[in-house]
């Protein structure tokens, strides 16, 4: 019972960082069931997928309903990386667990990084500037973004937001906001076959999926409702510092630091 308790709060938080920030919650999950509940790497990468479809889906909904997402890039992102998320989840397997968890600390410190430089522009985005006739929505651009993140999402297990968010921010051109909604548009396709994939690999405890999910959409729910009321700045700092303070966790850990 307690071990589900904690796994539920584990849940809502991931929910509401999902909600929050776009990622779909795995950069919380993948980390705390490896750390926290001690299980073993590939299922830590494994049983987020699942968790993260309820959550990304939640979170969409609001954020689509505030104007705050392009759905049809979203969509498109999530079908084409749909395919290649299954590679991704086979190469995961190959690799083993701990090789798995220090690729995907390396990542989310890199990103964080480049949030912060990104934050430090003095100006921002706005919503005419995104949607030209032109190069945001260049079919090698949202190919490369769509095939990159089907790969990471599959192998890493964290859904894909890691990836799209900071990309449609710095190369498409989004605000934080919307670069947020969009993601969860194509994470909530993307965790789809890269479920099926680690399930059938056998990285999916169904237990300890179900525990999570608990909390995971009301806390998708707050988070959404949270940052669509929120300054675009302070966005993107909190998301820079979230992945740096997880990433750094992750990666100490899996280096033997904490132990």
């Amino acid at each position: 019972m307690n071990e589900t308790l904690v796994a539920a709060a584990i849940g809502f938080v991931a929910g509401y960082l999902s909600g929050q920030f776009g990622i779909g919650g795995g950069i919380i999950t993948t980390p705390a069931i490896h750390l926290i509940l001690g299980e073993p790497e590939l299922i830590a990468v494994g049983t987020p997928l699942p968790v993260i479809i309820p959550t990304a889906v939640a979170g969409a909904v609001v954020y689509v309903r505030r104007g705050l997402a392009d759905v049809r890039l979203g969509i498109t992102i999530g079908l084409v990386g749909a395919g290649f998320s299954v590679m991704g989840a086979w190469a995961s397997d190959q690799v083993g667990g701990e090789i798995v968890l220090l690729a995907t600390a390396v990542l989310i410190c890199w990103m964080a990084i480049d949030m912060i430089l990104l934050a430090r522009r003095t100006s921002e985005p706005t919503l005419e500037t995104e949607t030209p006739s032109g190069e945001r929505t260049a079919w090698w651009k949202t190919g490369v973004l769509a095939v990159t993140t089907g790969l990471y999402s599959g192998f890493l297990g964290l859904g894909g937001g890691f990836v799209v968010v900071p990309s449609l921010v710095r190369y498409f051109g989004f605000t934080a906001k919307r670069a947020i909604g969009t993601s969860l548009i194509a994470v909530s396709i993307l965790a789809v076959p890269g479920t099926i994939a680690h399930y059938a690999l056998g990285h999916v405890d169904v237990e300890l999926t179900l525990a999570l999910m608990i909390g995971v959409i009301p806390g998708a729910l707050l988070g959404a409702r949270v940052t669509a009321r929120a300054r675009e700045r302070s966005v993107r700092v909190s998301f820079a510092v979230l992945l740096l303070a997880v990433g750094a966790v992750l990666a100490a850990s899996e280096l033997g630091l904490l132990s």
